[in-house]
């Protein structure tokens, strides 16, 4: 087998980068990659520690004659989104994944890479040893849980880090800083009704083969909700009755798929290819995978033998139709930038109770209401219980950033056009360290990634070169 790391360059990214593709970082096990990183550290004499959360922070000495230099935070996540198409026989969650170069790009074979963020952990590494490279005194911060809703930055212990410089390594585009990023706001819809035998033909309705994606950043791309597709399709057969309804893999990922079990005989069946016909049309272009089919009689023994009745499953739909998804607002600072959406990641179906989770962002944490509300309404009017769950800030631009400027002098100075300054409607640990300890200064940048968060996501090898080369060049000149 090709290795597909074999003559990259810079040699020590691509090596530290390869390493954390065999390593199992899923959120909440991140212990592997921890005890890689500290083995790391101890080998160079490094000081390592670690705050309640599980965050670790390795402490780099300056360079020589840069002692003097204000302590620069460089930051990203030890774990990784682990999605896996149904029939791939490669599982990050395992440690298994199987990196294929094609061209310019890196991409895993059925399953996420890992790049977000396993990027920001080979960067810091690499520089770290780096003779040539000159820089300040420099702390290493590696969060965790981070594809959960920032858990690690949100409980990040703020004595665990000194300096005044932050620079994020978690951004997915090429030639850009970002200077900003939407908050976020988990909602948890719970519908419970009674439950009664069924006594017609079970038949499995699926929705699959969408791309998913980011629900921040891919949020504007038009993909398909497997949810909110799946609720439209059994909308088309009245008085089905639902036995379970299932869909997602991530609170922060478009749900690429789902799957229904419903008591609904041949009429029914007919109208639900019907209408998943039509919501293949509907994403044609935007997402042509998407595919909703109808299994032939699901065998008894394989699924629950009660239901809700039909008029506690319309209303099961009901509220599925009015969560709200996709874009909501756009930016009035950023044009073209998404500034509010709202993305329904989750359903789960145990005993008498549907649980729907939503993850709803804002660069404006003054319109979150505005969304929070109509989800909460939409429960109200379907009989069902909200919760608003866990949130965190948006971290607002500040243009007139020094490190915005010295970033944008140096990218200029290496490849002779300025970056594009631009606000991500993904979250960004930035905005929470920045206010766990004001007067930080913060930048974030990265290499181009495309698709995290789902099977396809792809790595860019120039940009990744590109990156380094800003990383370096900025932090030596951060240090003068």
């Amino acid at each position: 087998m090709t290795d597909p790391f074999a003559g990259l360059e810079p040699a020590p990214f691509w090596r530290h980068f390869e390493a954390l593709t065999k390593m199992p970082r899923a959120s909440y096990e991140e212990e592997q990659a921890v005890a890689h990183v500290l083995a790391w550290a101890g080998a160079r004499g490094c000081e390592s520690r670690r705050d309640a959360a599980g965050n670790l922070l390795v402490a780099v000495p300056a360079t020589a004659g840069r002692e003097a230099a204000p302590t620069a935070i460089l930051q990203g996540h030890l774990d990784m989104v682990c999605e896996r198409d149904p029939a791939s026989p490669y599982d990050p969650r395992a440690g298994r994944i199987r990196v294929v170069r094609d061209g310019d790009w890196l991409h895993a074979d059925g399953t996420t890479l890992g790049a977000d963020d396993g990027v920001a952990i080979a960067a810091m590494l690499a520089l770290a040893e780096d003779g040539a490279a000159a820089h300040g005194p420099l702390e290493l911060l590696m969060t965790v849980e981070e594809e959960v809703g920032l858990g690690g930055a949100a409980r990040l212990d703020p004595a665990l880090i000194s300096g005044t410089v932050l620079l994020n390594l978690d951004s997915e585009e090429d030639a850009s800083l970002t200077v900003g990023c939407a908050g976020s706001v988990d909602t948890m819809v719970r519908y419970d009704a009674p439950r009664s035998p069924v006594d017609e033909p079970l038949v499995r309705v699926a929705v699959a083969g969408g791309r998913g994606g980011h629900s921040g950043g891919d949020i504007a791309l038009g993909r398909a909700s497997a949810i909110k597709a799946l609720g439209r399709a059994l909308r088309a057969a009245p008085q089905l009755r639902i036995v379970s309804l299932d869909g997602g893999a991530a609170r922060n990922a478009i749900p690429r798929d789902a799957t229904a079990v419903v008591a609904a005989g041949d009429e029914a069946r007919a109208a639900i290819q019907a209408e998943g016909a039509a919501i293949a049309e509907a994403y044609r272009v935007t997402d042509p995978g998407v595919r909703v089919t109808v299994a032939d009689e699901v065998a008894r023994a394989d699924a629950p033998r009660d239901a809700w009745s039909a008029r506690d499953s319309a209303r099961v739909l009901d509220l599925l139709a009015a969560i709200p998804v996709g874009p909501l607002g756009m930016s009035a600072e950023f044009p073209g930038a998404v500034e509010t959406s709202s993305s329904l990641g989750t359903a789960t179906t145990d005993g008498s109770t549907l649980a729907l989770g939503s993850l709803s962002r804002s660069a404006n944490d003054a319109l979150m209401p505005d969304v929070t509300n109509a989800i909460a309404a939409a429960a109200r009017l379907a009989g069902a219980d909200f919760e608003l769950e866990s949130g965190y800030p948006g971290w607002r631009p500040d243009l007139e950033s020094p490190l915005l400027a010295t970033a944008t002098a140096v990218h200029e100075r290496l490849f002779g056009a300025p970056p594009a300054v631009t606000l991500t409607h993904g979250g960004l640990e930035a905005a929470i360290i920045a206010a766990k300890r004001p007067g930080i200064d913060a930048l974030s940048f990265g290499p181009e990634i495309q698709g995290p968060h789902a099977p396809g996501e792809r790595l860019s090898i120039p940009s990744a070169a590109r990156f380094m080369r800003l990383l370096a060049a900025l932090l030596d000149e951060l240090s003068r």
